[in-house]
């Protein structure tokens, strides 16, 4: 008789929940993230935070999927564990704002922004927000707002100082100030692995092509052309966000990088930022000022 298989610890079901979450299985990460849950809920060292974390997790993956009323519901129950704790602030501030919900989406963008005020996501997120309800509710939109909870210093401070420790690295492990060079290793390994995305791309597999940039970008985090390779992936994924976070990355390294400035314009235009839109394409054609899909797309977008 076949000896029963021990259920795998929640540390376990989470890893492997990250691990689907990365390479874009967000189905299996919820299912995943679902069983960590029960198993922490049994176990008799059940603690608030971790437990906080795993609804995190799960709603993320519910964000992805497009579940954005089942996010909504995972980010409440991680805000009970863990008030105001910002992933989860701004997690459910995506959810409320494809919801069109957009009054709670901006309570959320402003108290996340009490936690940490350089989180650019909800500068940005505010600033969406403020226009939507400017154009929905006119100049007097602020008296029909819920009220902005108060966060406490001492939450502030705390949340605050760990916001700072994870904005310190990036999505790919790696300090970006502390980055030792590559080793002559990596750059071929990290070549070899961009070689192997930028082939499945000319094929149309996206995904798995963002599953090889990742990898390279393990060995060889300062290749810009790697983060607009697979902006250009999240982008035929409908993946906006992610494809904005890489090509911020790309400017980062390189300011006037073309292609970074036009992708990124491009998320915007997805997500409506018309102004971002604007901004990015008005500095691609300071770089280039004849660049042809950049005139077209800010022509489009003007018409709007």
């Amino acid at each position: 008789m076949p000896q029963k298989q021990k259920p795998k610890s929640w540390t376990d079901l989470k890893q492997a929940g990250n691990e689907c979450f990365k390479t874009g299985q967000y189905g299996d990460a919820t299912a995943l993230y679902s069983q960590a849950i029960k198993e922490l809920d049994k176990s008799s060292k059940k603690n608030p935070e971790d437990l906080a974390i795993l609804y995190s997790n799960r709603a993320a993956s519910y964000l992805k999927d497009g579940n954005c009323a089942e996010c909504v519901k995972d980010c409440e129950t991680s805000l009970e564990l863990s008030p105001f704790n910002v992933k989860s602030l701004l997690r459910r501030a995506a959810a409320y704002e494809a919801l069109e919900r957009y009054r709670h989406a901006y309570i959320d963008y402003k108290t996340a922004l009490q936690v940490d005020c350089n989180i650019a996501a909800a500068h940005d997120g505010t600033n969406r927000m403020t226009k939507a309800l400017t154009e929905a509710d006119g100049p007097s939109w602020r008296e029909k707002l819920p009220p902005i909870p108060t966060v406490p210093l001492s939450v502030r401070e705390k949340l605050a100082q760990q916001a700072a420790a994870n904005q310190a690295q990036q999505h790919n492990g790696i300090k970006k100030d502390d980055r030792p060079a590559p080793s002559d290793k990596d750059v071929k390994k990290a070549q070899a692995l961009k070689e192997e995305g930028n082939a499945l791309v000319k094929k149309g597999e996206f995904q798995k092509a963002v599953e090889k940039y990742t990898q390279s970008l393990k060995h060889n985090g300062s290749e810009v052309t790697t983060f607009t390779n697979r902006a250009l992936c999240f982008l035929s994924l409908k993946q906006y966000r992610d494809a904005i976070r890489d090509c911020s990355d790309a400017l980062r390294m390189d300011g006037s990088n073309v292609k970074a400035l036009y992708r990124r314009a491009q998320a915007h235009k997805e997500l409506k930022d018309i102004k971002a839109c604007v901004d990015d394409l008005n500095s691609l054609l300071k770089v280039e000022p004849k660049n042809t899909a950049a005139l077209k797309l800010l022509q489009e977008v003007q018409k709007k």
